[in-house]
C-alpha cells in the first residue's frame, strides 16, 4: 500500500483543478438561474393568490351582510308564518262546519237516489 500511495500524486494537475472549478461555477450558475426562475414563478403565483384572497374577503363581507339581513328578516317571517297558521286553522274549522252541514244533505241525497233506483228497478223505467 505504501508503494501505491507513492506512485499516485496527491494533488491533481492544475488544469484538471481549473476544469473542475469552471464546471462547478457553471453548475452553480445554472442552479442560480433555475432558482431565479422558480422564485419568479412563485412571485407571480403569490401576487395572483393575493388578488384571489382580496376577492374572497370582499365576497365574505357581502355574505356576512346578507346573513345579517336574513337575521333581521327572521322575526318578521316568523310572525307572518304564525298569522298564516291562524288563517289555516280558521279555514279548517270552516271546512269542518261545512262538512258537518253537508253531511245530512249528502245522506238524504244518497237515500233518495237509492229509493229512485229501487222504484226504477221495480217499475222497469
Amino acid at each position: 500500500m505504501a508503494d501505491r500511495d507513492a506512485r499516485t500524486p496527491r494533488t491533481r494537475p492544475a488544469q484538471q483543478r481549473l476544469r473542475t472549478l469552471a464546471q462547478a461555477a457553471l453548475n452553480a450558475d445554472v442552479t442560480v438561474e433555475q432558482v431565479d426562475t422558480v422564485l419568479t414563478g412563485l412571485t407571480e403565483t403569490l401576487i395572483d393568490l393575493n388578488g384571489s384572497t382580496d376577492a374572497l374577503d370582499a365576497t365574505l363581507e357581502r355574505f356576512n351582510e346578507t346573513i345579517s339581513r336574513i337575521d333581521e328578516l327572521a322575526p318578521r317571517l316568523i310572525a307572518m308564518v304564525d298569522r298564516l297558521e291562524g288563517i289555516v286553522d280558521r279555514v279548517e274549522r270552516i271546512v269542518d262546519v261545512g262538512e258537518a252541514v253537508v253531511s245530512p244533505i249528502s245522506a238524504t241525497e244518497s237515500a233518495v237516489r237509492g229509493v229512485v233506483h229501487a222504484v226504477r228497478s221495480r217499475t222497469g223505467l
